[in-house]
């Protein structure tokens, strides 16, 4: 009975938490780093406490987190509320699986197949195979391993001289790209950052002139990087133009989706990612747009059996392998032996809501960000500085400063905004200008919370300005 009142009290207080998320200003604490080391107990004791005393615990960390389901929290590209995945959170954890087996987890071995071929079948992928992964960094290094392995086919046994192999990149693409081209062994300087347009999408003629180059020069192409939905400002490469310039010159072509991928549930917007059917492989976060609870990631391969051997054991997984499970231990896809579930959280909010439920998501995030977008163009004292395909919304406080002034009058506006606790957005930096970068995916974002924002933010710019030294 203990146990169960400790749940219960438990639960009441994450409750509450939820509850007052969509009520408090405040959505993240005032503490500093500083303050709140000294003021917190975090001491581990040499004799236990008990329930009582983890309830306060509880409270604690409550009580100085950030209410990241708030309509004010527009800051990473994640965000919001999914019950029925916090339901899936708790049942995973009662249950307390790992994913190397059927024979130790087989309902959720059949529930990440299912997720995973449903994935496939958005992107008409046909056949194929993939893995849930710790998020999009570990899909993009799986797509490099991937590409490596397809280019030098006993890589994988007698490693490769990466010091010749080359990789192409959009120059606006994410950085784990960069953590990738060091752990397959190719080095930093050997991923090639391609030319983007004015809209922030890899260029295909660069693509194909850096490519050139890199033969001349004696160097070995072996994979090209795209990307469905930048971290700054959401834009998608052309896949489609892309692949034709990747399938010339028979290179591996991922795509990192981790952000746009949601886009291929909606009619309206699948456009975005026009030619996906023809890469070799791209991961999707739903822990971002989807709304699912960190972390939940898939990486999708057409070529199975290039997978497979990238994550192979050998034999010397004998304690966990066995004949009778080759064809469906999802271990042997996955570069992890102990893997949590994060598919039932997917799949219940899945069955919550279908595909037209995360279509239709999708497009009030993309309505949401048409109206932020809209009321920054139609204000004189605001900026956008970038054109926008998705839900990211890159703008500035300019009001009646110089150009000198206004990197500093961000800076200070965004740091102001923390401070204020009432909204989260992150800064960034496009063409030398520090912008605010407001990111639509969290499901309790209204009208009305993007109005109170900017006038937030054009109280403080006007604030700052009148701070400024006189001329």
């Amino acid at each position: 009975m203990e146990t169960d009142l400790f749940l219960d009290e438990v639960l009441s207080r994450v409750k509450e938490f939820l509850a007052s998320s969509q009520t408090e200003d405040e959505i993240r604490p005032s503490d500093s780093h500083t303050s709140l080391s000294r003021t917190s107990d975090l001491q581990l004791p040499l004799e236990g406490r008990g329930l009582d005393a983890a309830l306060d615990d509880i409270e604690q960390v409550l009580r100085h987190s950030v209410r990241t389901t708030a309509p004010g929290f527009m800051n990473p590209l994640w965000g919001g509320l999914s019950i029925t995945s916090i339901a899936g959170e708790l049942v995973t954890a009662a249950t307390n699986t790992a994913m190397y087996t059927y024979e130790i987890a087989p309902i959720a071995t059949l529930i990440e197949s299912t997720i995973l071929k449903r994935i496939a079948e958005l992107a008409e992928f046909g056949t194929s195979q993939g893995t849930l992964t710790t998020g999009g960094s570990n899909g993009n290094l799986l797509g490099m391993l991937c590409a490596r392995q397809a280019k030098f086919p006993m890589s994988s046994h007698a490693g490769v001289d990466g010091t010749k192999m080359v990789a192409f990149v959009s120059e606006e693409s994410h950085y784990s790209f960069n953590i990738a081209s060091n752990v397959i062994g190719i080095g930093h300087s050997n991923l090639i950052k391609v030319r983007c347009n004015e809209h922030g999408q890899m260029r295909p003629d660069a693509l194909e002139e850096e490519i050139e180059y890199a033969i001349q020069e004696g160097r070995i192409p072996f994979a090209v990087l795209a990307t469905s939905g930048t971290t700054v400002k959401g834009s998608f490469d052309p896949l489609r133009e892309i692949a034709g310039v990747a399938h010339k010159y028979d290179l591996w072509m991922h795509v990192d989706a981790a952000w746009g991928g949601s886009c291929l549930f909606s009619s309206q917007y699948r456009s975005l990612m026009d030619g996906i059917e023809l890469a070799d492989s791209f991961c999707w976060d739903a822990h971002k747009m989807m709304g699912i609870p960190l972390i939940c990631s898939a990486f999708i391969v057409k070529d199975a059996e290039i997978l497979q051997t990238v994550c192979s054991n050998g034999n010397t997984a004998h304690y966990l392998y066995i004949e009778t499970g080759e064809n469906v231990d999802l271990g042997r896809y996955s570069l992890q032996c102990g893997r949590r579930n994060d598919a039932l959280k997917l799949w219940l909010a899945w069955r919550e809501i279908g595909d037209a439920g995360w279509a239709s998501m999708v497009e009030r995030f993309m309505q949401l960000a048409n109206y932020l977008e809209d009321r920054v163009k139609n204000h004189p004292s605001l900026e956008l500085m970038s054109e926008r395909m998705w839900t990211n919304v890159c703008f500035r406080y300019v009001g009646g400063s110089s150009m000198d002034e206004r990197n500093q009058i961000n800076a200070e506006l965004r740091q102001r905004l923390i401070q204020d606790g009432r909204f989260m957005v992150s800064r960034s930096t496009i063409n030398q200008s520090i912008v605010l970068r407001s990111v639509v995916a969290n499901r309790s974002i209204t009208e009305a919370s993007l109005d109170a924002f900017l006038e937030r933010v054009i109280s403080l710019g006007k604030d700052i300005e009148r701070g400024l030294p006189q001329q």
